[in-house]
């Protein structure tokens, strides 16, 4: 069904490309001071000198359209009933606007009559972007998740390809989850994903080969999640938890998804060995992140004290909106593997909100998190915005220019820290797609642009939810198939538990 959904889409867009060509400005239109009603809405966003071209088409029903780009002596002119520049062209574009603006000047003829609307700018920066990027195709169910992938595109082109595929291991019946995918340093050839429930397990890719890790024992809550991996060691932070989730009937978050317990814990690739970091019965740790220098771990933990008279789970969600979030830090020392108490970062508890899923900027200054009212589920909040905390100064704001009215959550940063890619679900409230924005050197965002496509309209049409984005300095490339190989090994190394690593 994927594959066959996946050669649908390929060969409409084909087919799409073959619409627009090149066109002449029309001699004759009607001159708006309107800006274009385009979609996607790049009107006026900064790009990477490298991203794929920026298809559009118009927001409001057209016979045709007509856009001319310019910069100095370079212009391209395209039309049709959408606008698709060619990827050499518009490349040779890019390059000769380097630090500059491209001029964009659009027109859209209905029954018989052309409008030119306001032109607007494409900046585009010298920052180049990352090559590639993954995620997680799922459908926006809440139960059922018989087809999952982990996809990798490259964002200088539309060339996207399947990394992983549940399918290729169980169907609903016996069903198979995989998520959490990272890399270490943006590194394709040192990655890992965790699968859960049928053939389980968490997979490890570290330079050629292949490794099937189980991390369970009674030593630790569950296998490992949300990984962070050591800037150099062959070590991985992870969180343990014991997930839950349960449905509203009148608010408009739809599904909460909670932890009873969750800890920190740390596993050395080379040697095998699992050990706890955190684990007070008291406080929910989750969401490592390591800074650069891999001398200092980041999380989010809540505090929270069980009702006795309550199973556990029924205390969790009636009073999951005390689960109030804060940013901690630890200090570690690559050379003992030790590491140190614990210090507070962001207290959210202090606004009445919670912080989760905190990220360091390459370059150590900042710290960018995901802030709403409760919890640490954020993807299903509707209030959920990106802050920033300067980490020389301390100070802590809600950052401008790439919120929206909807859910903004997962994010991450690319290698150079001038550019930040976050899932957002400013669309349509319902599905979340990659968006990017420029960060200078002092954390101001220019606006968010998203994913661009072959097919302008391909975002309104593909139903399903775009996960945990990460940047890749280029392809994994091991295939499907050789994951499910590794996935299907009954065992797999199971990890010796040990006090520390000392």
């Amino acid at each position: 069904m994927h594959l066959r959904f996946t050669t649908y889409i390929c060969i409409l867009s084909v087919l799409l490309l073959s619409a627009c060509h090149s066109a002449g400005v029309p001699e004759k239109y009607t001159k708006s001071d309107r800006l274009p009603d385009i979609y996607p809405d790049y009107i006026d966003v900064t790009i990477p000198v490298n991203i794929a071209p920026l298809t559009f088409m118009m927001n409001s029903e057209a016979d045709e359209m007509v856009a001319r780009l310019t910069f100095a002596n370079e212009e391209m002119v395209l039309g049709g009933d959408r606008i698709q520049p060619d990827v050499d062209d518009w490349h040779n574009l890019l390059q000769q606007a380097r630090g500059g603006d491209i001029a964009v000047e659009v027109f859209a003829r209905r029954d018989g009559q052309w409008t030119g609307y306001k032109p607007f700018a494409l900046h585009v920066s010298t920052d180049s972007i990352d090559p590639w990027l993954s995620y997680r195709l799922i459908s926006p169910s809440y139960v059922a998740y018989e087809e999952l992938t982990l996809n990798q595109r490259c964002l200088e082109n539309f060339d996207e390809r399947v990394m992983v595929d549940n399918m290729l291991c169980s169907t609903e019946k016996d069903g198979q989850c995989v998520n959490c995918h990272s890399y270490q340093q943006y590194n394709p050839d040192r990655m890992l994903f965790h699968a859960r429930q049928n053939m389980g397990g968490t997979i490890i890719a570290y330079d050629g080969n292949l490794m099937k890790i189980n991390m369970s024992n009674d030593s630790i809550l569950s296998s490992g999640v949300y990984p962070a991996w050591h800037p150099w060691l062959p070590l991985v932070v992870f969180s343990s938890n014991k997930t839950g989730q349960n449905f509203h009937t009148a608010n408009q978050n739809k599904v909460e998804v909670f932890d009873t317990a969750s800890d920190l814990i740390a596993y050395h690739i080379e040697t095998g060995r699992v050990t706890n970091i955190e684990n007070g019965p008291e406080e929910f740790e989750t969401y490592p992140a390591w800074a650069p220098d891999g001398k200092t771990l980041y999380y989010s933990s809540a505090h929270f004290v069980y009702n006795d008279s309550l199973e556990q789970e029924a205390d969790v969600i009636s009073r999951s909106k005390e689960f109030k979030y804060c940013i901690y830090k630890k200090s570690f020392d690559p050379e003992t593997m030790t590491f140190g108490q614990r210090q507070m970062v962001f207290n959210a508890d202090s606004l009445d909100k919670s912080a989760t899923l905190p990220r360091v900027s390459p370059d150590g200054r900042m710290l960018v998190f995901t802030l709403a009212s409760y919890g640490c589920f954020h993807i299903w909040h509707h209030d959920a915005d990106l802050w920033l905390t300067d980490l020389q100064t301390g100070e802590s704001n809600r950052m401008q220019g790439i919120n929206s009215q909807d859910t903004e959550s997962y994010h991450s940063w690319s290698s150079s820290g001038r550019w930040l890619v976050v899932s957002s679900r400013r669309e349509d409230g319902n599905y979340t797609r990659p968006f990017f924005a420029h960060i200078d050197g002092q954390g101001h965002s220019s606006k968010p642009f998203v994913l661009p496509q072959a097919n302008p309209e391909h975002n309104r049409l593909f139903m399903k939810s775009y996960n945990i984005p990460e940047f890749m300095r280029g392809p994994v490339n091991f295939s499907p198939q050789d994951f499910a190989r590794a996935l299907r090994k009954e065992e797999g190394q199971t990890a010796k538990y040990v006090r520390d690593f000392k």
